[in-house]
């Protein structure tokens, strides 16, 4: 059967042993509604939860949750089993279903990874010398700086040619992506000399972290997914479309591409603006 992820929010305040008998009710309904609910993250201190399902459609899940304890789900998005552990990870979960890191810390859900990338950035030196090439990356960095500070993300670390990103709303994310191409195109009509131009790839999952860093496929593909968007370009993966379900952002599908390191051919997506 199919894979579901669907997502609750504004549920601040509500601890995890809340939500391990709210699991443990929709357990107990679930052969009714022919689902099986595998495990689920949390993240208390933003209100928000990840519930993995397993059943025949959406309405089916839907209906478990309404009928065990009426808390609906925002959003739901069809995951793929050969795709599952590759944007979210191979960690276990407790007896009660709460997701665990393979460290046997508890999980805070599913963050969204951003990278910004200039492009011709190794070039830049050689072509339009010192001072351009320093300000174009100064402004690069102040635009990004900007807008993570607006939309609530937080800077992992600069990649010499750009910066990665993390975070918690994944609506968000793409929000900064489109604000910060928008403060370039802005820039390059009053800067015509200076060539700023920047790609960007989004996705989600659970990363594995260690100390300010994060790792693992869920990274790594954001990184493919920047690699492969053109100039002047935000590209996302199928599971950050899925989770802005409802937002109105306007996109292109393309067709999949075979990434380095991952198996199965990934969907991505350009994103234009506002619909």
């Amino acid at each position: 059967m199919p894979l579901y992820m669907d997502l609750h929010k504004g549920l601040k305040g509500v601890n995890k042993e809340e939500v391990e008998c709210l699991h443990h009710l929709d357990i107990q309904v679930q052969d009714k509604y022919g689902v099986k609910f595998h495990k689920f993250w949390m993240n208390e201190e933003e209100g928000t939860v990840f519930c993995l399902i397993e059943g025949p459609s959406k309405e089916a899940c839907a209906a478990c949750h309404k009928e065990a304890h009426g808390n609906m789900a925002c959003e739901m998005v069809e995951v793929y089993p050969t795709d599952f552990a590759a944007y979210l990870g191979a960690g276990t979960s407790t007896v009660t279903g709460m997701a665990v890191h393979p460290d046997g810390k508890l999980d805070s859900a599913v963050r969204t990874f951003l990278f910004t990338d200039i492009v011709n950035s190794t070039d830049l030196t050689e072509r339009y010398g010192d001072i351009t090439a320093m300000t174009i990356l100064r402004k690069h960095n102040e635009v990004v700086r900007t807008s993570l500070q607006k939309n609530a993300g937080n800077e992992v670390k600069h990649t010499g040619d750009g910066i990665m990103a993390t975070f918690i709303s994944t609506s968000k994310a793409v929000r900064s992506a489109l604000e910060i191409q928008g403060e370039l195109e802005a820039y390059r009509q009053q800067r015509p000399d200076v060539p700023l131009h920047v790609r960007i790839g989004i996705n989600a999952g659970e990363p594995v972290t260690e100390g300010n860093d994060f790792f693992g496929a869920a990274v790594q593909l954001a990184k493919r997914i920047c690699d492969l968007a053109n100039t002047d370009q935000i590209l996302i993966s199928e599971v950050v479309k899925g989770l802005c379900m409802g937002r109105s952002f306007q996109y292109e599908e393309l067709e999949p591409h075979h990434l380095k390191g991952f198996n199965q051919p990934v969907k991505t997506y350009i994103v234009h603006g506002y619909s």
